[in-house]
């Protein structure tokens, strides 16, 4: 894709050209130029020194925070970090979309709708696309806001930090990936993990779960209460590993006070269930004893396992659990 191309392409998705530098669109947002160049970081993007690499919608976008700041709705600092959110959020979305939709693509290429070039095709989808998926995107930001609130307020309720709150924390991983990702190919590979990610996200949503971030060959999930949890770690291993034509899964579950910040958790129930995972035999579910005491007695047998060095924790007695 030659120079030209690639600027035909990237301005219809931004849909006007850049024609602002960084200090032009500081003096129009009324911001000093570090505020804004905080901002453009805080998005994820390098500095383009006095290059004209931005538009109209830049000076909006940078307009709008500090017109929120000045209105007294958050300080500049939170306005960074809201804007560092969006950014790390968005750049992984459009990761994903464009990794999605290049095969798209190819076939639109290799077809009767064919334009000559995988620009052209590329320019086609955008016009095609654009609205559709930023409507997507403005209904999913809201449910996910909706759901988010609701699920602070019945976290916190008579808590007096609405960021930190009992949970139960899963960790589920591949076993042998690095082994397995050096015998497949990259596709193949690539092919797995989706699978993995995609099979295990739908569990731990029925399962009124939720997913705090996946690291290809593992995935960190929440339960609002220990049972609830188990069943998701039962059902990962369901489509998992029961699955012949998937690699066996370990699952690691822990119990206790978390603090969520920044879209993720932490505190040690993390980190234990994480440890957890590398001393559970294939396909089976290890956790900690808060969990284990926190399951049904009549549902459930436990076994604890010898007392073993876990690295952060010192000597740990897992537990083994299965239904009756």
């Amino acid at each position: 894709m030659g120079e030209e191309e690639e600027d035909s392409l990237e301005q219809a998705i931004l849909r006007e050209k850049p024609h602002y530098n960084a200090a032009e669109v500081a003096a129009e947002a009324g911001v000093s130029i570090d505020h804004a160049r905080r901002l453009w970081r805080a998005l994820g993007f390098p500095e383009h020194g006095g290059e004209r690499a931005f538009t109209h919608a830049d000076v909006e976008a940078v307009s709008t925070l500090i017109g929120a700041v000045d209105a007294g709705l958050f300080d500049f600092d939170v306005a960074v970090n809201l804007t560092r959110a969006v950014g790390q959020t968005m750049a992984r979305l459009a990761d994903w979309e464009v990794g999605a939709l290049v095969h798209r693509v190819e076939e639109l290429e290799a077809g009767e709708q064919a334009t000559g070039t995988r620009v052209g095709s590329a320019l086609r989808m955008v016009d095609d696309l654009a609205e559709p998926l930023e409507a997507l995107l403005l209904y999913a930001w809201r449910r996910h806001v909706a759901a988010a609130v609701v699920r602070m307020e019945a976290l916190g309720a008579g808590e007096e930090d609405l960021h930190t709150t009992q949970l139960t924390v899963g960790f589920a991983d591949i076993v042998g990936f690095t082994s397995l990702s050096n015998q497949i190919s990259r596709e193949k590979v690539g092919d797995l993990v989706e699978v993995f990610e995609s099979r295990c996200a739908d569990v731990i949503a029925t399962q009124r779960g939720r997913v705090i971030k996946s690291l290809g060959d593992s995935v960190l999930f929440v339960n609002t209460d220990a049972l609830a949890a188990y069943d998701t770690a039962e059902g990962i291993i369901n489509v998992i590993g029961r699955d012949p034509r998937m690699p066996d899964v370990r699952v690691g579950l822990a119990s206790g006070s978390v603090v969520m910040r920044l879209g993720d958790v932490f505190g040690p129930p993390v980190n234990l269930a994480a440890r957890l995972t590398a001393v559970a035999r294939r396909n089976r579910i290890i956790v900690d004893a808060a969990t284990a005491d926190a399951l049904p007695s009549d549902q459930f047998d436990t076994r604890r396992l010898p007392a073993r060095p876990v690295r952060g924790f010192g000597l740990v007695e897992p537990l083994a659990v299965s239904r009756h």
